[in-house]
């Protein structure tokens, strides 16, 4: 019997998504928080679905044991999207295909980019890089995007462009972290333009060629955060707020490292859990303001 079927009796399909988002102390967790009971609900499962499927590339040893567990994910979203779920996270996002309309390709993506982790170190350039960012990020993001609710197809490349700089913030941040799992995502031909050596990344060697590097890839996502709101379109902002909440979180972590100097090689660049609580409660009071007077001016 798997184990997932032994915890049912004692732990909800709900509560294990929540206890797998809650202890991941991820910076998205803080902009759920003030989403309405049913909209929460929906987007802890999907990030736990998120969680599941990383943690795999993450903290399986053996590339065999971890495609094994993958192709079993791939199988059991065969299962959830025809109402035959036995996973707890299956559970929970097999109630939400029908009444959110939620459609499998973009779940098959972000096994897709896991995938990519098993099989793929290296990225030759930077268009190779944002494939794998948007089967890791965007994907997620255009799933968010549809759980929130929109009425404008323009947010769906909103949640593209913000999955795409959420991806980026993360490769900056976690240089040093990924290099040691043998996992170099700045691409061969950046490094190799301002002469970056691949060892210097795994050793933790601080050079101005890695600064500008790693200058460069913050323009990049930097790019895609502004590109991503000036593609939202103002009567879809209140539903999509907790993403926004997000994008002023990252934002924040790609301006702390900046403030670093880009050395992220000696100190992790973060941000406390509760900046984090603050900073996504200040977007949502700003949403929320800007919400009412788009009503003002729009509803008669």
């Amino acid at each position: 019997m798997p184990w997932f079927l032994l915890i049912l009796p004692l732990m909800s399909p709900e509560q294990y998504c929540q206890d797998k988002t809650a202890s991941s102390g991820s910076s998205f967790y803080y902009s759920f928080l003030f989403l309405p009971p049913d909209i929460r609900r929906a987007i802890t499962a999907l990030y736990a679905f998120c969680r599941e499927v990383d943690d795999i590339v993450d903290e399986v040893r053996e590339a065999a044991v971890a495609q094994q567990k993958l192709d079993w994910w791939r199988h059991e979203l065969d299962q959830t999207f025809d109402e035959r779920a036995q996973h707890p996270v299956g559970l929970e996002l097999q109630r939400l295909v029908s009444p959110f309309g939620l459609t499998k390709c973009y779940f098959d993506d972000i096994i897709d980019g896991m995938q990519m982790d098993l099989l793929q170190t290296r990225y030759a350039n930077i268009e190779a890089l944002e494939t794998y960012c948007y089967r890791s990020a965007s994907a997620v993001g255009l799933i968010a995007a549809r759980l929130f609710g929109y009425h404008d197809k323009s947010t769906e490349q909103y949640a593209h462009d913000l999955g795409m700089a959420f991806q980026f913030t993360n490769i900056i941040r976690d240089v040093r972290e990924d290099s040691g799992r043998n996992r170099i995502y700045i691409p061969q031909d950046l490094l190799a333009r301002h002469d970056v050596a691949e060892a210097s990344l795994v050793t933790g060697e601080f050079s101005d060629g890695l600064h500008t590097v790693l200058l460069e890839l913050a323009d990049h996502a930097e790019a895609y955060y502004e590109s991503s709101i000036s593609k939202l379109p103002e009567s879809d902002r209140w539903n999509q707020r907790s993403g926004l909440a997000m994008s002023s979180i990252y934002r924040t972590l790609l301006t702390r490292i900046r403030k670093h100097d880009f050395n992220v090689m000696n100190d992790r660049v973060s941000i406390p859990n509760l900046s984090k609580l603050w900073i996504a409660w200040k977007t949502i009071r700003y949403e929320n303001r800007r919400h009412r007077q788009y009503l003002k001016q729009h509803v008669a």
